[in-house]
C-alpha cells in the first residue's frame, strides 16, 4: 500500500489485483495528484465542515488547481480528460469526503457537461470559461418534489414568451443550487411537450427564483441541497440549450454521471477499508494487533475482497465507456453493485474501529454516512436494479 521514493512515502492505495498495470504514466500522475490534494486539505480540514454543514468554500477553491474541471470536456480550457482520468479523479476524491466529490461532481459533470455536450459552440463560449475556473458555480435541477425516480415525467413547465420562455414549477435535492451562479433547469414545453434545459444565469437575483437549502441530512453534510419554486421565472430563448428536445438527448449526461458514481462508491468503500486496515495493525487489545484475531481478519478480507471487485468493474467499465459501448444496463449494474457493497465496507470497517468508529475524527463515520446517499442519488438503487433486469429481460418493470 506504499511505495518508496527518494526518502518519500507515496500512498498508492489498496490495489490487490494490481489494477495499476493498466493504466498509463499520465493517468497515474493526476491520479496522485488529487490524491496528494485529499490528504493535504480534504481529510485534514473537512470533518468541521461536515459537522456544522457548512460548504467548505477553503477546499472548494483550491479544486482549481488540479488539472480535473469539466472531466472529459476539452473546449474552452475544459481539462479534457480520458474516461479512466474521468473515473480515478471521483475514486479519489471519493475516498476523502462524499461532499468534495458530489460539488465536483455536480459542477464539473453534470452541469458543465450538459453545457459541453448539449449547448451550441456560442453557450459554450459563454459559460464554460468562467466554470472552468470555478468563478461561476453551476447546478443541475431534475428531480422534483413529486418526481424522482420517473425523471422522464418532469412537472416543470416551459412556456414560450416573447423572446424567451417562462419558467414555473419546483426541484428538490438540488446540490449547488444556494451557491450556484448558473442553474440548468429541466422542464417540458407547455406547446410541444418537447424537453428541455433552461440556463437561469445569477439564480439568487432572479425574479421568482426561490432557492432553500435542506437541512438536517445524515451524510454529505458539507455540500448544500436545496428546494427550488419557479414562479413566473423569464429565460431568454438563447438560454434554452441547443441540442435538447426529448428526455434521452439529456439523458447521456446522466450516463457519464452514472458512470462517475460509481468509480466515487468504490473510492469511498476504499478510503473506510484503508483507514480501518491501518486502525486494526497498531491497535492493540490483549497483547497484540487486534489486526491479528480471526474475527478482524474476516471484515478485513471482507471489505478487501468487496474493495478489489468494485476497482475492477470499474476497470472494465472504464474500457465499455472508452470504446462506445456503455449503455444504462452496464451503468446502471455498476452504479447498483458499488453503491450496495460501499454501504456493507464502510459498516464493516466501523465495526472494526469499536466505539471510535463514531466519532467523525476517525473519518469512517463520516464516510458511512456518505455511502448511505450514494445508495439513493443518481437513481436509486432499486430503480438502477430495474433498469438492469430491463435489458436483461427486453420487459419493462417500471409499467
Amino acid at each position: 500500500m506504499t511505495l518508496e521514493k527518494q526518502g518519500e512515502t507515496l500512498i498508492t492505495g489498496f490495489d490487490f489485483y494490481n489494477c495499476d498495470m493498466h493504466f498509463s504514466d499520465k493517468q497515474k500522475a493526476l491520479r496522485q495528484e488529487v490524491r496528494d490534494f485529499v490528504e493535504t486539505e480534504v481529510t485534514p480540514n473537512i470533518n468541521p465542515y461536515w459537522e456544522k454543514a457548512e460548504f467548505p468554500w477553503e477546499i472548494a477553491r483550491k479544486i482549481v488547481n488540479l488539472p480535473i474541471i469539466g472531466g472529459p470536456l476539452f473546449e474552452h480550457g475544459a481539462a479534457g480528460l480520458d474516461f479512466v482520468e474521468m473515473g480515478l479523479v471521483m475514486y479519489e476524491l471519493g475516498k476523502g469526503d462524499g461532499s468534495i466529490s458530489t460539488f465536483y461532481g455536480v459542477h464539473s459533470g453534470l452541469a458543465m457537461g450538459s453545457i459541453g455536450m448539449l449547448g451550441d459552440e456560442e453557450q459554450k463560449a459563454r459559460w464554460l470559461p468562467d466554470m472552468v475556473k470555478l468563478e461561476k458555480i453551476g447546478a443541475f435541477a431534475l428531480t422534483e418534489p413529486d418526481v424522482g425516480s420517473n425523471a422522464a415525467q418532469v412537472k416543470t413547465t416551459a412556456r414560450k414568451s416573447g423572446d424567451g420562455f417562462v419558467l414555473n414549477g419546483a426541484k428538490r435535492w438540488i446540490g449547488n443550487a444556494s451557491i450556484s451562479d448558473i442553474l440548468i433547469i429541466w422542464a417540458r414545453d407547455e406547446d410541444s411537450g418537447n424537453f428541455g434545459g433552461f440556463v437561469i444565469e445569477d439564480p439568487g437575483g432572479t425574479e421568482g427564483v426561490a432557492i432553500n437549502d435542506i437541512w438536517g441530512k445524515v451524510g454529505k453534510r458539507a455540500v448544500l441541497n436545496a428546494d427550488i419554486t419557479l414562479d413566473e421565472v423569464f429565460v431568454p430563448k438563447e438560454n434554452r440549450l441547443a441540442h435538447v428536445n426529448r428526455f434521452r438527448d439529456m439523458a447521456q449526461v446522466l450516463g457519464v454521471g452514472r458512470y462517475g458514481v460509481a468509480w466515487e462508491a468504490a473510492g469511498v468503500a476504499a478510503g473506510a477499508f484503508e483507514l480501518a486496515l491501518k486502525y486494526t495493525k497498531a491497535r492493540e487489545q490483549f497483547g497484540k494487533p487486534i489486526a491479528g484475531f480471526q474475527l478482524i481478519q474476516q471484515k478485513l478480507v471482507e471489505m478487501a475482497t468487496e474493495v478489489t471487485l468494485m476497482q475492477t468493474l470499474c476497470l472494465q467499465l472504464s474500457h465499455l465507456i472508452n470504446r462506445g459501448l456503455l449503455n444504462a444496463g452496464t451503468a446502471s449494474m455498476a452504479k447498483y453493485n458499488n453503491a450496495r457493497k460501499a454501504r456493507y465496507v464502510t459498516q464493516l470497517a466501523r465495526e472494526c474501529l469499536g466505539g471510535n468508529g463514531i466519532i467523525i475524527e476517525n473519518h469512517i463515520a463520516r464516510l458511512m454516512l456518505d455511502a448511505e446517499i450514494i445508495y439513493t442519488y443518481e437513481g436509486t438503487n432499486e430503480v438502477n436494479l430495474l433498469l438492469v433486469g430491463r435489458e436483461l429481460t427486453g420487459l419493462n418493470a417500471f409499467v
